[in-house]
């Protein structure tokens, strides 16, 4: 018991020792931005089009399941104003970053452990080449910044199955609907979306490096690295959720009082 104790905080320092790494070095120049260029464009490209999907998908059960209630009150515009609740504020960003780290997380942690296995980042130390701020720094800042867009794009595709859902296809008034988003939906409710993407971005790509640098050495190492860097980035990011989100509902009024 003992040993798992100890373990684990030798885990946990390891992982807070990176971050403040990362910290320290991001604002230093050189800055690499071919690399965090590449990085970002990798981590959209293989990551986007899941997350679209799954949020879409999401948008149309949101929608079905919303209609089936609002229908019974006469509550038509009420559809929108779940569209606010459940895919800008929660879904959107959440779901983006899930299927981040799903794609793009574990190529990071995959990339590093190979390295690592491979001796190369002991290999850059011995050279005086600074493996945090040349691999670790740059996909960090490629992840958030690619978070951060594609959750914009997400939450569009998300409204957009609820509204195909509920317009569309079961004939709401689409006057009605957009009367209900237009309630409750507020600017801050986007800049939270956004901010959660950024910072969650910020979490995985951490993680994933986190495992991917410190990677146990044989055939298993970085297929084990990759495992438990991706469980533990979504165990990571609804706690981060649950405090972004608390955090906005005691500091941002309600849209309706």
């Amino acid at each position: 018991m003992r040993g798992k104790a100890d373990t684990f905080l030798d885990e946990t320092g390891k992982f807070y020792a990176l971050l403040a790494d990362v910290a320290v070095r991001i604002a230093r120049p050189p800055f690499k931005l071919k690399e965090i260029a590449r990085q970002t464009w990798f981590i959209a490209s293989v990551s986007l089009l899941p997350a679209l999907l799954l949020t879409l998908s999401f948008g149309l059960v949101i929608g079905l399941e919303v209609y089936n209630i609002t229908r019974q009150f006469g509550a038509d515009s009420a559809q929108g104003a779940a569209m606010v609740l459940a895919i800008v504020r929660e879904i959107g960003p959440l779901g983006t970053t899930f299927m981040m780290a799903a794609a793009g997380g574990t190529a990071i942690t995959a990339d590093l452990g190979a390295r690592k296995v491979r001796d190369e980042i002991d290999a850059m130390k011995v050279m005086s080449v600074d493996p945090i701020k040349d691999l670790v720094v740059p996909r960090v800042i490629a992840a958030a910044l690619a978070t951060l867009l594609m959750t914009a794009i997400v939450i569009v595709g998300g409204i957009l199955g609820g509204y195909l859902y509920a317009v569309v296809l079961k004939g709401t008034n689409s006057g009605a609907y957009f009367q209900g988003f237009n309630t409750l939906a507020r600017m801050p409710d986007l800049y939270l979306a956004l901010t959660k993407g950024f910072v969650f971005g910020i979490v995985a790509a951490s993680i994933s490096a986190w495992k991917g640098l410190y990677a146990k050495s044989g055939p298993s190492g970085v297929g084990m690295a990759v495992n438990r860097g991706v469980i533990l980035t979504l165990v990571a990011l609804v706690v981060v959720n649950l405090i972004m989100t608390y955090a906005y509902f005691s500091f941002v009024p309600d849209a309706i009082r």
